[in-house]
């Protein structure tokens, strides 16, 4: 049964007799008291079958709230009263930064995070989110549009990425871009521009490599490396191209670290025909982080490897740890990653846990992702393999869980939105209003509830906010001089160049003001 069709499940696509699917939100005072909600909506009566609920109860995704006498509450133990009233938009959406030096190994993972998770830590917190942003600027930055010339790129150029999506404040500079293409045919994991002269038929923009600066770098006690991998645009309907395929990631075909076909065919890919992939993401991505590595060791400096990524972007972004710890044994690397599936068996896992690599997946309970691939062989099977003995082609997830609720959030509506789950924002939101597994939402969440729609509808309609509002004007199209709606041309900084990005060019694909229709810079 493919997922996609229960993608968009929710109270804005339900005829009026559904609406009362959104059940009251009740908030708590303390373990014994539950107060209405300022705003009241209807319960749902129904006999019918529910085939998205039965699906969620298939794959323990635990989409209904926790009742008592029959009343739906939307907090666990202990949440002090967070209703509308505490919405304030004349609130600043971030506080002030902290000298973090102090707590720089373990923030990156060095006790697995084992004293800064229950409950989770301010600065910790704030970190969390800070690569939860760079991996969100990977979706706000692609060029998803298949009518552009540039569609499968990125709409900026890397000295404009930070300051065009207003992430100039984490004090990070994007030194390289990194393109991927694939061997397999991943149709929904790959965008493709139908335009005549698409800039690349074969490659996208999957990522990039950025450094923190000198002031970023003291207040957090290193000089920090971070890689943020791109996700896929279309998060539930890309589970349909799993192949779920386990093969050998070394060399070595014959050795027993395996992972999945697909991400490792995206990652190592690579053509001679092609512009930006003659090297594949995995050749570039590494070549980036030694010179970065080199260049601060040889001036004294500490220095760390980040790596993050939503959905596909967290399966690369392991893949890429596994490369870069394994070149790289004197730097510390660590990973987080947001609703990422399983990548590889056990023996992967075992591996990574040697090469000393610390990983922490954000996980939402609702979200199916993270259950894929092996969603019924996977880590869960250790009695049977007690048995049997260890199996190669069972899927295991590697690193400490961050578990995420949706039902702890009183901004969010009380439906079945397989990609609402999904998506990265909503991530962001939980992640900002955690305290424990045994907490409710906290009141002090400062992150703009804003953002939860920005791709999606999962936010309360109470709350004013349009579902799905970050789109781009007339689809792309500006009306020119003579009346006529056209596709504007790109700044020349912003149109992809392999040139730009280090790579060696054929003489054909050298930028010709006749060739490409503006002036070169």
């Amino acid at each position: 049964m493919a997922l996609s069709s229960y993608s968009t499940i929710n109270h804005h696509h339900l005829p009026a007799a559904a609406h009362s699917r959104l059940a009251p939100r009740a908030t708590y005072r303390n373990a014994a008291t539950v107060e209405e909600p300022a705003i009241k909506l209807h319960n749902r009566s129904s006999s019918a079958i529910n085939i998205p609920a039965t699906l969620s109860n298939l794959l323990h995704l635990n989409t209904n709230h926790n009742t008592n006498s029959g009343t739906t509450t939307a907090s666990v133990n202990n949440n002090p009263t967070l209703t509308l009233e505490n919405f304030d938009r004349r609130t600043p959406t971030y506080s002030p930064k902290e000298d973090i030096s102090s707590l720089c190994t373990e923030i990156h993972g060095s006790a697995d995070w084992s004293h800064l998770l229950s409950p989770l830590h301010p600065w910790l917190r704030r970190e969390i989110l800070k690569y939860g942003e760079f991996s969100q600027s990977t979706y706000d930055a692609f060029d998803s549009n298949p009518f552009s010339q540039y569609g499968g790129s990125c709409l900026y150029g890397h000295h404009r990425l930070f300051e065009k999506l207003g992430l100039l404040r984490h004090g990070y500079d994007v030194t390289k871009y990194l393109y991927a293409m694939s061997h397999v045919d991943l149709p929904r994991w790959l965008e493709r521009s139908l335009h005549a002269e698409a800039w690349s038929r074969d490659s996208n923009w999957m990522g990039y490599v950025a450094v923190s600066g000198d002031e970023e770098s003291r207040r957090i006690g290193c000089r920090d490396i971070v890689v943020a991998w791109r996700g896929t645009v279309r998060p539930a309907e890309w589970l349909e191209d799993i192949q779920g395929k386990l093969e050998s990631i070394e060399s070595n075909y014959d050795s027993d670290i395996k992972v999945e076909h697909g991400f490792h065919s995206l990652y190592t890919s690579k053509g001679e025909t092609t512009r930006y992939n003659k090297l594949s993401a995995s050749e570039q991505v590494m070549s980036e982080i030694k010179r970065l590595v080199r260049f601060y060791q040889e001036k004294g400096e500490k220095v760390s490897i980040t790596i993050t990524g939503h959905s596909l972007g967290g399966a690369l972004a392991l893949l890429n740890a596994y490369e870069a710890a394994s070149a790289l044994p004197s730097v510390p690397v660590s990973v987080i990653s947001f609703g990422a599936p399983r990548v590889g068996n056990e023996a992967f896992g075992n591996r990574l846990k040697e090469l000393g690599v610390k990983a922490l997946r954000m996980v939402i309970k609702q979200d199916v992702v993270p259950k894929m691939p092996g969603i019924l062989f996977n880590e869960g099977i250790k009695m049977v393999e007690k048995v049997t003995g260890t199996l190669e082609w069972v899927y295991t997830h590697v690193g400490v869980e961050l578990g995420l609720n949706v039902h702890t959030s009183p901004y969010l509506k009380n439906c079945i939105d397989f990609a609402g789950f999904h998506n990265l924002e909503i991530y962001l939101h939980l992640v900002d209003g955690y305290m424990s597994s045994k907490s409710g939402f906290r009141c002090e969440a400062k992150r703009d509830v804003a953002l939860i729609n920005k791709a999606s509808g999962m936010l309360r309609e109470e709350i004013g906010i349009p579902p799905c509002w970050h789109q781009t004007a007339n689809s792309g199209l500006m009306c020119n001089s003579y009346g006529r709606w056209v596709m504007p041309n790109r700044m020349p900084e912003d149109i992809p160049s392999p040139y730009r990005e280090g790579y060696t060019r054929m003489p054909e694909d050298i930028p010709s003001p006749y060739r490409e229709g503006y002036m070169q810079v």
